[in-house]
């Protein structure tokens, strides 16, 4: 089977496909924590005005949720790759969170957690610290009014109005102390999010890393982990290496995930990484070998699946969610390439392209024929 695909100078290229379809393992037992920050599926029929408005379908977001909790992944609710911030606001948001907690309880043993952050108070709004507290308090009474678990995302209004790391303790301090239950941390580097550079109040890492883990190390009965995704093993490790004992890390970092999951053989990382999104079923298959003590065949499944994250993470990394849901329609999981706020249109043809190749190479399209028949609609679309 074979396509024409666009490549250099615009010409196109006959690809060959050569991958086979990985196989996820029902019922796989992992011995990593492992959650899936999962997208949304945008109504494009319902939407007018797509930029300011999100429309959602509903009954397709929820059955990818389904879908990841069968191959055995928890799920990171209304994170970054939901598009908050970039399209989907908290209204849409608190709808998403009442849905999938609610739809949590009709899966046995699916698990939730869902990201409480600050984005309905616009960042040139925020004036103090106490505004930025008051967001986070609504946002985390809504999900643990529900009875779910809140990810304490990074907030662009923070960044905005704190003066020093002494600021983003009091925040943190203030907000972990009211929590009702264990929270994960979230520390989101600026090649994701521009508008968090400088985030724990310094632009060093050190020293960013001596106020995160001074606020963990003083709540560390209320704090379950943190995510890292800063693009960056070495600071991963170093984060890790500092944590107290009974929290745990929780990668975030789509370039270098199956080592930091491995582990160097004293301590690993556990996962809550968007890619998982895009390569749930080598993923699961992969984590099902580490888990049988299988490093080798861990590695195997993994590997493949390495240039196609760092190709869907590339720079501009924060348009990676364009990627995540065209692998999503390749695949069957929705009818339709169309995102919220038309993201779709933040990555170009070539880039689509490349995509389609290495999930082929990686065996992450799982039906062939009909990511074909789609690539080639979209080509036709682009003017390929």
């Amino acid at each position: 089977m074979d396509i024409a695909l666009p490549g250099e100078g615009g010409r196109s290229t006959r690809y060959t496909l050569v991958g086979q379809p990985v196989h996820p393992v029902a019922g796989a037992r992992f011995s990593r924590i492992a959650y899936a920050a999962a997208h949304v599926v945008a109504d494009p029929l319902g939407m007018t005005d797509p930029w300011s408005r999100p429309v959602i379908d509903w009954d397709k977001t929820m059955a990818f949720r389904h879908h990841l909790w069968r191959l055995g992944f928890r799920i990171a609710e209304a994170m970054d790759t939901s598009q908050r911030g970039m399209g989907f606001d908290w209204a849409s948001a608190r709808e998403l969170i009442r849905r999938s907690v609610a739809e949590a309880r009709t899966v046995p043993g699916a698990d939730l957690a869902s990201g409480a952050g600050t984005d309905h108070l616009a960042p040139a709004s925020a004036r103090t610290l106490e505004d930025v507290i008051a967001a986070y308090e609504e946002q985390f009474a809504f999900i643990e009014g529900l009875g779910g678990k809140a990810i304490m995302m990074a907030s662009r209004a923070l960044a905005a109005v704190a003066q020093g790391p002494d600021d983003y303790a009091i925040v943190y301090d203030r907000i972990l102390r009211q929590a009702s239950g264990k929270v994960i941390l979230h520390w989101l580097g600026d090649m994701f999010d521009p508008a968090l550079k400088g985030y724990w109040g310094s632009d060093n890492f050190e020293a960013a890393l001596d106020t995160v883990v001074a606020i963990i190390e003083r709540h560390a009965d209320k704090v379950e982990g943190i995510k890292i995704s800063l693009l960056d093993a070495a600071k991963e490790v170093a984060l890790r290496d500092r944590l107290p004992d009974g929290v745990v890390m929780f990668t975030g970092d789509d370039f270098n995930y199956p080592e930091l999951i491995a582990g160097d053989g004293n301590r690993h990382s556990h996962a809550l990484l968007g890619i998982f999104d895009a390569i749930a079923p080598a993923a699961n298959a992969a984590l099902a070998k580490l888990a049988a003590g299988d490093r080798a065949g861990f590695d195997a499944l993994m590997a493949p699946t390495m240039p196609l994250s760092r190709k869907i993470f590339e720079a501009p990394t924060e348009y990676y969610k364009a990627g995540i849901v065209f692998m999503a329609w390749l695949n069957g999981h929705q009818d339709h390439f169309s995102m919220v706020g038309g993201m779709q249109s933040a990555r170009g043809i070539r880039h689509y392209a490349d995509v389609f190749r290495l999930a082929d190479q990686a065996g992450l399209l799982a039906d062939p024929g009909l990511a074909v028949s789609r690539m080639k609609s979209l080509c036709a679309v682009a003017g390929g």
